[in-house]
């Protein structure tokens, strides 16, 4: 017989000692993800590939580069404004793989359903999946199903994993921000968790609130080739800007300062939050993506976003400093500034 698990003998497991059972927040992208991440599964699981902590890993065979990403998609309810979370599962992985630089190439796809499902339901989920993958050029080659009880499930689950190609002398991580980068934003954020609440809490506001679930790999392409000087990139999914900006100023070592002023928000979204009580920069977002490029650079990439239909509301949100590494700071529109921390949890769960 196996001896019972002691938290006590894990690494730094004071953070963990305060919720001895898994709660929301655990999976919300906050600060409780990246406890349960950094001081159970990087300890249990450690090597180079997983340590960097990416959208995806990046892994060498015979010297060629490939980009390898897995996510799960438990997101309720199940359509919603713009889209379903068939297609969010394609989109998702497919922007995990190219925020390494890479193009994916091939899909695996796993569903867990549960018993009751309406077929009429899970058809228009394959369905959306399929155009999905067909429109951004990648191919779904292997998958799996199971069956649960029912009240056992949400009617669907989904996982898909993804692989890709890095073309050569393409290095882009959330550890490569450097001081005096700049900090490029595709578009407005908050859309996608907005439009999942309004459906949710049956919320209706004076203009309907559409998620921007989107593939960026093209856009990525795009940027790539017009400069070898993009240094991160990120899609800025569960916990938002915030969470994202936080992790890359912890993973790069820098400070990152941003303007709110000049983060791109829809004003349905921004009423929405200020009615909600929600910061938009928390909020999630499945079709837009942080990049930091270097200030020589950041034009000429600016340029090219807003020359595709997914960054047309591409904007210069802010900059990598030197000074107070490992934090975000936001100037206020009254001209103060604030530290923008890492949330505990999640505003929105099962977001994605």
């Amino acid at each position: 017989m196996t001896n019972p698990i002691n938290i006590d003998e894990w690494t730094c497991p004071l953070p963990l000692r305060d919720h001895p059972a898994i709660v929301m927040g655990h999976g919300g992208g906050g600060k409780l993800s990246s406890e349960l991440v950094e001081h159970l599964f990087l300890p249990a699981f450690q090597n180079d590939m997983l340590a960097n902590l990416g959208d995806a890993s990046v892994v060498g065979l015979n010297g060629t580069r490939l980009a390898m990403s897995t996510d799960s998609y438990v997101i309720q309810p199940l359509f919603f404004p713009g889209g379903n979370i068939g297609e969010l599962a394609v989109h998702g992985t497919i922007n995990d793989i190219s925020m390494s630089g890479a193009s994916p190439l091939y899909l695996s796809c796993g569903f867990i359903l549960e018993e009751g499902l309406p077929l009429e339901q899970l058809g228009r989920i394959v369905d959306s999946m399929a155009a999905a993958a067909r429109s951004a050029g990648v191919q779904l080659i292997t998958g799996d199903t199971k069956v649960v009880d029912k009240g056992h499930g949400d009617g669907v689950y989904i996982n898909t994993t993804g692989i890709g190609l890095i073309p050569d002398g393409v290095t882009i991580g959330p550890d490569q921000a450097r001081p005096g980068d700049v900090v490029i934003a595709s578009g407005t954020i908050g859309d996608h968790g907005m439009a999942v609440m309004s459906v949710r809490e049956g919320l209706q506001f004076e203009t309907e609130i559409v998620s921007d679930t989107a593939a960026l790999n093209a856009l990525v392409a795009q940027m790539i080739n017009a400069s070898s000087q993009i240094h991160v990139l990120r899609d800025p999914t569960r916990g938002g800007v915030a969470s994202s900006l936080n992790e890359i100023a912890k993973a790069s070592r820098v400070g990152i300062v941003i303007d709110e002023n000049k983060v791109p928000v829809r004003p349905a979204v921004r009423s929405a939050c200020e009615f909600l009580g929600m910061d938009p920069l928390f909020v999630a977002n499945e079709g837009k993506l942080l990049a930091i490029v270097s200030e020589a650079e950041a034009e000429k990439v600016l340029a090219v976003m807003k020359a595709n239909p997914l960054g047309v509301d591409a904007a210069v949100i802010g900059r990598v400093v030197d000074t107070h590494p490992g934090m975000l700071v936001a100037k206020t529109g009254i001209g103060g500034t604030r530290v923008v921390a890492m949330q505990i949890g999640e505003q929105l769960p099962r977001i994605c």
